[in-house]
């Protein structure tokens, strides 16, 4: 109704006017139509920069840097056809699981084991891992376990006591320790990330929590958070750098950061998650391998290596072994073989001492 009353008017007051008037009224119109198309170009350029900024904030944060990430080494969500399919890039071990949200390492039981390994070995000579995993599980505090691992080693697929993965291993090890076995050392809050470079002689010592072979690490509190939970590991031009995101902000903290570590190419990168008396859910969400676009000299182009190695391993090793006190048996039985011992003594002194007086009597006779 109201578009056909503006169109009589409009017919009206155009009949009424000359031609003059309508000429101007036409210039009028078409510089209204060219200025309104200029605020649209305008408003459209205003648009893309804002989202490129956006997008260049994103991946100076670490958090989007799809041009950079491979695919071949990365565990993301549906995990089609992962441990199953023969053009997956990934093995499921152990007892495992997949879900539409994350792959299950280790269930909520006891004596567990679970690993998830990659089937391609890795020729990055810089590259960046982004994990986001959870942690949770019944158990109350110091009554869960054990932890889970990520890993960049020589071997795959291979069960045992750390972690769920073999002791003595080639490579990286980047631990999520959720119980502490060493009881002593009152320093250290779990759970508690650490590194461990390993060249294939070196043991994990699980029951002082690895700290004989540790590069260093951080507390981290990432169990029964209601948030999600983050590790990154940087390898780049010989630097080590472990990061965590645990309070939900999505900002990066400084947990690791060592110079001098060698590692070779051609590793396979895995997560593994073990428990036993205690026990906790290892959910492992994602995985995600960024290729760094890094400057290497002529002298790290010729740098070829063999076997993992850190630089000054020595003077970074710096726990030193404590002397376990006695326990009850072992105290009982050295006070009874003291007093024997006293007792033994005191008898041969005495029978010693009655010989030499009745020498002495002799001779005076």
């Amino acid at each position: 109704m109201w578009a056909g009353l503006f169109r009589s008017r409009w017919s009206k007051m155009a009949a009424t006017m000359n031609k003059s008037d309508r000429f101007r009224l036409n210039r009028f119109q078409i510089f209204d139509f060219m200025l309104s198309q200029r605020k649209i170009h305008e408003l459209t350029c205003l648009f893309a920069v804002i989202v490129i900024f956006t997008s260049q904030c994103q991946a100076d944060d670490g958090y989007d840097m799809d041009d950079f990430l491979k695919r071949e080494y990365s565990l993301t969500k549906p995990y089609q056809g992962l441990g199953s399919s023969s053009s997956s890039y990934w093995d499921l071990m152990g007892n495992a699981m997949i879900t539409t949200e994350h792959v299950r390492l280790t269930p909520d039981l006891q004596s567990r084991q679970g690993a998830v390994w990659s089937r391609v070995p890795c020729y990055l000579r810089d590259w960046e891992l982004q994990v986001h995993f959870r942690i949770h599980g019944h158990g109350k505090k110091n009554l869960n376990g054990d932890g889970m691992a990520l890993w960049y080693t020589k071997e795959r697929m291979q069960i045992g006591p750390v972690f769920g993965n073999m002791n003595h291993f080639t490579g990286l090890g980047v631990f999520v320790d959720t119980y502490p076995n060493e009881n002593k050392n009152n320093e250290r809050v779990f759970p508690y990330v650490s590194a461990m470079v390993g060249n294939g002689t070196l043991a994990y010592e699980h029951d002082r929590d690895g700290q004989s072979t540790e590069l260093g690490g951080c507390n981290a509190l990432v169990r029964n958070i209601p948030h999600d939970t983050f590790l990154l590991v940087r390898y780049s031009k010989n630097r080590l750098t472990i990061q965590i995101d645990v309070e939900g902000k999505q900002e990066w903290q400084d947990c690791l950061d060592l110079p001098g570590v060698r590692l070779p190419q051609g590793y396979f990168f895995g997560a593994s998650s073990a428990t036993g008396d205690l026990s906790d859910n290892h959910d492992l969400v994602s995985m995600k391998l960024y290729q760094l676009a890094v400057e290497h000299s002529p002298e790290d182009e010729e740098e070829e290596l063999t076997i993992p190695s850190v630089d000054n391993f020595e003077q970074l090793n710096k726990v030193e072994v404590q002397d376990e006190g006695m326990s009850g048996v072992q105290l009982f039985f050295t006070i009874v073989f003291s007093v024997i011992g006293v007792f033994v003594l005191v008898v041969v002194a005495v029978v010693m001492y009655g010989r030499w007086k009745e020498n002495s009597r002799k001779r005076f006779y």
